[in-house]
């Protein structure tokens, strides 16, 4: 690793050659053949430059400011420009024969060369952007339980409003990414961020065509009308709670930032699988929740225990979705259905649950299967089946809508810190009822229009 004493000396010397290109500049003696070459060493320089400036802010001793290299810089120009002053009447009038001779470059082409050495002149270093990612994790943590202020908190790039925490872009970034391991809905489905509400289209009424042996002469063609409905996606205010116990929280040695968000991850990520795959919690409904809004299929006959009866249900099942949905579908079951798939076996006595040779997972009936426990039913010894197109479950979710407050005096009773986490997303499955893009199959239940 290089030294502070090494960088501040090749800063040095980068800008001293960039100053010597800048006064030839100036002075108009770069001729038009040496531009390629000019231009190349200058670009070269410049990208030298920042490389420098920037090992140089990530170092940890700063205790040399890195302006020391530009005062001498200055000095250097100066003295330059004393040389140039010096210059006998001799050697002017020999560059006045040789610009008669060689062409000089243009205004534009100077002009963008001193724009690419003013540049290299003004670098300034940077922290890496892992650095910066550390920094404003550690500050975001320290800050919600307390061990800076907000004014230091503040200094460090976090924003804080009312009381209210903004979970910086990279902590944001954390918890989706969890997410989307998690809730398997934001792992297949389709997501947006935007900072407006997203309108879809469903075909709800189709044209029809019509057949004619004779030619129509003044028969014309009958209109018929095509009709859409509209489903908005309107995310709504989602929050979820966490607590950590003062006495964790006060302990040396232990990864306060880690803990935190990690607490987070977890308490944000089971509320909102559990409103995108259910959405049936008191205040906060989801009329397009994967179990709502996915198609229930029911079986022909009774499956109980039979494995058999079971596998002739799934084929049932899969060839239920259109040709272009079916083309894209996939299963996600639960935890009861993959204990059962994995002891069954095919009307020719294979394994009917097997690993995709390209070790994408399992598959079942040629389509990939994955699974969860928010897949459950109400009761989770049931086997659960989805079957469809999980890109039809649209999720909205607002830029920079995720925040966190701090709750001390709830939870002082028992010794804990709470930490709210709130965000604005929504998500529900969209599709026409000409094309249903995702079936659920629950083993044993009872269709309950049946006998009606």
């Amino acid at each position: 690793m290089k030294t502070r004493k090494l960088l501040l000396a090749l800063q040095k010397r980068n800008k001293a050659r960039l100053t010597e290109l800048r006064t030839k500049l100036e002075k108009g003696e770069v001729r038009e053949e040496e531009l390629e070459s000019v231009q190349e060493e200058v670009d070269q320089l410049t990208e030298e430059a920042q490389d420098i400036a920037d090992e140089l802010a990530n170092l940890d001793d700063d205790s040399t400011p890195e302006d020391g290299g530009q005062d001498n810089d200055s000095d250097e120009e100066d003295g330059d420009e004393s040389e140039s002053d010096d210059e006998s009447e001799e050697d002017k009038g020999a560059k006045g024969e040789d610009e008669k001779r060689d062409k000089i470059i243009s205004p534009e082409q100077r002009e963008k060369l001193m724009g690419a050495i003013g540049k290299g002149l003004s670098s300034k270093g940077h922290k890496s952007a892992q650095t910066r990612a550390k920094e404003v994790r550690s500050a975001f943590a320290n800050f919600v339980v307390g061990n800076i202020s907000e004014g230091e908190a503040r200094s460090l790039g976090i924003d804080i409003n009312n009381g209210s925490v903004t979970v910086p872009v990279e902590i944001s970034k954390e918890i989706i990414t969890y997410a989307q391991e998690e809730n398997l809905l934001r792992k297949y489905g389709s997501y947006v961020a935007t900072d407006a509400d997203v309108k879809y289209p469903v075909l709800v009424r189709k044209a029809e065509a019509q057949g004619h042996k004779t030619e129509r002469d003044t028969n014309e063609i009958p209109e018929t009308d095509i009709e859409f409905d509209s489903i908005d996606l309107d995310p709504t205010e989602f929050d979820a709670l966490a607590t950590i116990t003062k006495k964790l929280l006060k302990r040396t040695g232990v990864n306060i930032e880690k803990i935190v968000i990690d607490e987070l991850k977890k308490a944000y990520v089971r509320k909102e699988t559990q409103y995108m795959f259910k959405g049936d919690e008191v205040g906060n409904l989801n009329p397009g929740a994967l179990e709502k809004k996915a198609v229930a299929y029911y079986e022909s006959e009774a499956v109980t225990t039979d494995d058999q009866k079971l596998y002739k249900q799934l084929v049932k099942l899969k060839n239920q979705p259109v040709t272009e949905v079916l083309k894209k579908s996939m299963w996600i079951i639960n935890r009861a259905a993959l204990t059962r798939l994995e002891g069954m076996l095919d009307l020719n006595g294979r394994p009917l649950l097997y690993e995709a040779p390209n070790g994408v997972g399992y598959k079942l009936l040629g389509h990939k299967v994955d699974f969860t426990d928010a897949a459950d039913g109400t009761d989770e010894t049931k086997e659960v089946f989805y079957f469809g197109d999980f890109k039809a479950f649209h999720i909205q979710e607002i830029k920079g809508g995720m925040e966190l407050q701090k709750l001390i005096e709830k939870f002082s009773g028992t010794n804990k810190v709470g930490f709210q986490i709130y965000n604005l997303i929504d998500g529900q499955l969209i599709y026409s009822p000409f094309e249903p893009a995702v079936y659920r199959y629950e083993v044993g239940a009872v269709d309950p229009n049946a006998g009606v």
